[in-house]
């Protein structure tokens, strides 16, 4: 029967459909850090799902990370979109907090199991207040929570690879902000490692940190090709 004008589309498949649950123990080396975590080895056919496998602005942030590991020695990180984990678990071997997020639940409990594994490991060397929050950027509700949680803020927020969906770059930025603020200007900073896959999205990623009164700079030296594309770190503060 052929379908009415107006009339609503019925899409008979719901979400556990698109999960993909193949995850396999990968390992990874960052200088003379060896990290094992699970992890899909392609992506999933669901958009929404895109945190269940390493990205390559992770590899270009942990490569960053491990050559300035003296930053991330004794602080506090606060991890945006972090997917499976593999640049907050970097972080662990050499901070005494890290929180990682992310919006998906689906992702997280993947996360929350690498997290288990690190734990579990018998020669583990990680922080103790290594967890995973739920966070939807711009969800005021989540990041109050977040904020009531941990009032002292966090002496570096990071991202890898977050950067990609036009429409999430406003409230990224919006939440990233917020985030700075806690502890004002010059004592925390953004450090996003940006892939580029289109130029409208370079120049809206410059273009929304600035607007929301943040100042953005290329740390010098750090654009590279990852994964056949074009990544850089950028260095985010308030203004």
């Amino acid at each position: 029967m052929d379908m009415k004008e107006g009339e609503d589309d019925v899409v008979c498949l719901d979400g556990s459909f698109f999960i993909d649950n193949n995850y396999k123990l990968t390992t990874f080396t960052f200088g003379s850090q060896v990290l094992q975590l699970l992890c899909l080895q392609s992506a999933s056919t669901d958009f929404d799902l895109t945190g269940q496998l390493v990205w390559p602005g992770a590899m270009l942030l942990n490569g960053y990370l491990i050559k300035n590991a003296e930053m991330l020695q004794g602080s506090s990180v606060f991890e945006l979109g972090s997917g499976v984990g593999i640049t907050g678990i970097l972080c662990s071997r050499f901070c005494r907090e890290v929180v990682m997020t992310d919006h998906n639940e689906e992702v997280l409990k993947i996360l929350k199991k690498n997290i288990e594994h690190q734990t579990s490991s018998e020669n583990h060397s990680y922080c103790s207040g290594l967890v995973a929050e739920k966070l939807e950027w711009g969800n005021s509700d989540q990041i109050n929570h977040i904020l009531e949680r941990y009032p002292g803020g966090f002496d570096l927020i990071l991202g890898a690879d977050i950067s990609f969906q036009q429409a999430s770059i406003p409230l990224l930025f919006g939440t990233v902000k917020q985030l700075l603020g806690v502890r004002g200007k010059g004592l925390c900073k953004f450090i996003l490692a940006y892939v580029s896959r289109a130029k409208i999205m370079d120049s809206m990623v410059v273009a929304e940190a600035i607007r929301h009164g943040l100042s953005i700079h290329e740390v010098t030296g750090t654009r590279s090709v990852v994964g056949n594309l074009e990544g850089v770190i950028y260095d985010i503060i308030l203004h």
